[in-house]
């Protein structure tokens, strides 16, 4: 599949790269994208949470009151989850969320997630650029000319390019990330997605080594 390569300022180079379709032209395949989003929104918790139960809060075990003749409920010491400032009943615990992926279906999910989005137009192949020096407003320019300055933008950079990361993390609405750092997530929240040649490159010849 041919696509144009298109310049920073959205025109026509008069150059066409060739896009696989075993990576951009395949049917979507729901569920690997579902365990792949999956997978990563569990990594992104921390499982830090914990909260203290009976036997970790600081109090006294002494018997508050006696069993029976009070005309109230009994109670055992002050650490009852029933009190105030007791402790917490099956509160949470510490916790690892890692989820095991295999690489072939974390490479059919971003397979599928690309090719959906080059079937509905929201994906284009620019050419390899860069910024003399950080600027927001140049990269605000170069989404403008692609017409997605409003919404949710992904520029996929083969290269270590700085100024282009720098210029573009003041934008909230915009993300840059290397091809190492492209994952199905990523591209299903963006609403339009630039890939400049050497990105599509690396990502054919990773895919390749699956």
């Amino acid at each position: 599949m041919k696509v144009d390569v298109l310049d920073r300022s959205g025109n026509s180079t008069g150059r066409s790269v060739e896009l696989p379709d075993d990576m951009f032209g395949v049917e979507p395949n729901e569920h690997a994208v579902y365990l792949s989003v999956k997978q990563y929104l569990a990594h992104q918790r921390q499982g830090t949470h914990k909260a203290k139960e009976r036997g970790e809060i600081t109090g006294s075990t002494k018997k508050i009151k006696k069993q029976k003749g009070t005309g109230t409920a009994r109670a055992g010491d002050i650490k009852n989850p029933l009190f105030k400032g007791g402790g917490r009943v099956f509160g949470p615990r510490p916790r690892n969320y890692t989820l095991k992926l295999n690489k072939k279906v974390k490479a059919i999910a971003r397979a599928s997630a690309l090719s959906s989005k080059l079937a509905n137009e929201r994906l284009a192949v620019v050419e390899d650029f860069n910024f003399d020096a950080p600027k927001t407003k140049d990269y605000v320019a170069v989404m403008e000319a692609f017409k997605c300055s409003d919404v949710k933008s992904l520029f996929v950079t083969g290269a270590d390019q700085k100024n282009v990361v720098l210029s573009a993390r003041n934008l909230p609405k915009a993300k840059v990330v290397q091809t190492s750092g492209l994952n199905t997530y990523n591209i299903l929240n963006a609403d339009a997605i630039l890939i400049s040649e050497t990105a599509v490159k690396e990502i054919c010849g990773e895919n390749e080594a699956i």
